[in-house]
């Protein structure tokens, strides 16, 4: 039995006026609904249980306190996605926008009227930003977390490497930025289990090098840390097993979602990004990784930078463990200072605090 709930959204219309028909988002709630609410969504390739690392009695985001709600990304395999949608072929582009607006629905019919927080890693970040753009007046609070208010071109070419190490197994090729396969879809085609098999390791491979820092793996955390006996042994049984239990097709829906991303990319703001950070009201602790790859700290201090006086902090992970300084938990000593922010955050609400917590994490060395 799912240890998840669904929620129906009937035929549900996209930003790009495709429609999902008998569309459903997934979802898992923590807590007394009578208490503040917190909305959690998942990150790339994430299925709900893998956001629940940051959750517990003692934790920053404690059930006990708050009424908890994670909700599931389009294309993860538990709310409408390729894997669970047979029709129609290829899936049709769904963005932040299109999450958020899915979302919004689900919160405000669990009987939600106004969100403490939402806060996220990676995608969760992305997120975040569509949820405090898109609907700035109902969220008090926002943490993104090792992510962007949109994808940069640096990002995005990070992910066309991954997208065509994927779909080259099927012998197909990119059909460019946010435009998945160049394939007509008269000849769009499931895939084998050759073929499946053959790009998720592939795709493994390539996310290897952008998921941890270059100190990472100089100082071989992946042993010290992680356990594994070598480099190689660390690329098949983490890597290319991470890749090898998720579905090629959700994985190219969660891309095209993640690389199209931008939350200026709404009526309000036409674009203009600038505008759109201007115009977020809710306080804002953005969190980059200090040596995180795909999400430089600088790109957050822009984020900042935009937003109007005294909304929004950056503060970086001072950690050597990448991207995965965010999530989903592997880092211990990470997970133990970004608790230390939250609970500061959501106790006092202003930025300034959150900034003023005693570090007192011991943290690998940076040399």
């Amino acid at each position: 039995m799912a240890d998840f709930s669904l929620f129906a959204l009937d035929d549900f219309t996209l930003q790009s006026g495709a429609t999902l028909q008998n569309a459903y988002i997934a979802y898992k709630t923590f807590g007394d609904p009578s208490n503040p609410a917190i909305v959690y969504p998942t990150w790339y390739s994430g299925l709900i249980s893998d956001n629940e690392w940051l959750l517990g009695d003692d934790m920053a985001l404690s059930p006990k306190k708050y009424f908890i709600i994670i909700p599931a990304l389009f294309g993860n395999g538990q709310s409408t996605s390729p894997s669970n949608t047979p029709e129609p072929r290829p899936f049709p582009r769904v963005t932040m926008l299109d999450n958020v607006t899915a979302q919004y629905r689900l919160v405000t019919g669990l009987g939600v009227k106004h969100v403490k927080a939402v806060l996220g890693w990676s995608m969760g970040a992305a997120q975040t930003f569509q949820w405090i753009t898109q609907y700035p007046d109902f969220v008090d609070l926002a943490v993104p977390f090792c992510g962007a208010a949109r994808c940069s071109l640096h990002n995005k070419v990070f992910l066309e490497g991954v997208k065509s190490a994927l779909i080259a197994a099927k012998g197909a090729a990119s059909g460019g930025i946010s435009n998945g396969e160049a394939t007509a879809a008269s000849e769009y085609r499931a895939w084998t289990a050759e073929e499946r098999e053959t790009g998720l390791k592939a795709l493994g491979r390539v996310y290897a090098g952008w998921g941890f820092s270059q100190t990472f793996y100089r100082e071989k955390v992946y042993e010290t840390h992680l356990g594994f006996k070598g480099l190689e042994d660390f690329m098949v049984n983490f890597w290319e097993t991470w890749a090898l239990s998720k579905d090629p097709e959700n994985m190219m829906t969660m891309l095209d979602t993640w690389q199209s991303a931008d939350c200026s990319d709404q009526d309000t703001y036409k674009g203009d990004f600038e505008l759109a950070m201007k115009s977020i009201k809710a306080k804002t602790l953005v969190l980059p990784g200090k040596t995180d790859l795909y999400f430089p700290p600088e790109d957050s201090e822009y984020e900042v930078a935009c937003m109007s006086p005294d909304v929004g902090k950056c503060i970086s992970f001072p950690s050597i463990w990448g991207h995965w300084a965010g999530g989903p938990g592997n880092s211990k000593e990470d997970v133990k200072w970004l608790n230390e922010k939250l609970k500061v955050f959501f106790e006092t609400g202003t930025v300034e605090d959150a900034r003023n917590v005693a570090s007192g994490v011991a943290y690998l060395s940076l040399n």
